[in-house]
C-alpha cells in the first residue's frame, strides 16, 4: 500500500469488525483537481478507504499471515453524501463470511452520524511465494511493513 486514506484505527475485534476515521483536510493533494472551487472526496476513494479498513481487519485477524489482501469485488455500492474538507468520515467494517483464501465484509462509511456509503466488499488475501517460492523474502518484509503501519494506526486503550 503507497498511501494510506485512514487516520487511524478507533477499534478492532478480530474476526468479527473494525471501526477507523479518515478526517479530510484541505492539504490532501487531489482536492486541488477534485474540484478547485468545491473541494470533495473522490468516490473512488471513499471505497478505498472502506476497503483498507477492511484489509486491516483482515490482517489482524489472520495474525498477519498472509502479505497481499486485495480488492477482488465490491458490489451494491451505494454513496450519499460528498465528504470536504474539515469533515471525518467513520469507517466500518464487519466480516460477513470466509471461504478459503476470500472474505467477504459489509462495510460502511458514516458522515456526522447518517451512512455515507455502503458497499459489500470481497477481499482476496494470499502470498506471492504461493506461486513462487522465490517471494518468500518478499512476503516476509511486505508483513513486516504492513505490522509496523498497523502499529502506527491502532493505538490500544
Amino acid at each position: 500500500m503507497y498511501f494510506s486514506l485512514i487516520d487511524c484505527i478507533e477499534s478492532i475485534e478480530l474476526g468479527k469488525q473494525i471501526v477507523a476515521t479518515k478526517s479530510l483536510s484541505l492539504a490532501e493533494e487531489y482536492l486541488r483537481d477534485h474540484f478547485p472551487k468545491f473541494p470533495v472526496m473522490p468516490g473512488v476513494l471513499m471505497l478505498e478507504a472502506l476497503t483498507q479498513t477492511s484489509a486491516w481487519l483482515v490482517r489482524a485477524t489472520d495474525q498477519f499471515k498472509h502479505s497481499i489482501v486485495v480488492l477482488k469485488e465490491a458490489r451494491s455500492v451505494k454513496f450519499a453524501r460528498f465528504v470536504q474538507p474539515g469533515q471525518t468520515l467513520r469507517l466500518a467494517a464487519t466480516i460477513a463470511k470466509t471461504d478459503d483464501d476470500l472474505i467477504t465484509l459489509k462495510a460502511e462509511g458514516t458522515l456526522e452520524g447518517q451512512t455515507n456509503l455502503k458497499a459489500q466488499l470481497i477481499l482476496r488475501r494470499y502470498n506471492l511465494s504461493e506461486e513462487n517460492r522465490e517471494k518468500d523474502e518478499i512476503d516476509k518484509k511486505i508483513i513486516e511493513n504492513m505490522k509496523q503501519q498497523f502499529k502506527l494506526l491502532y493505538k490500544k486503550g
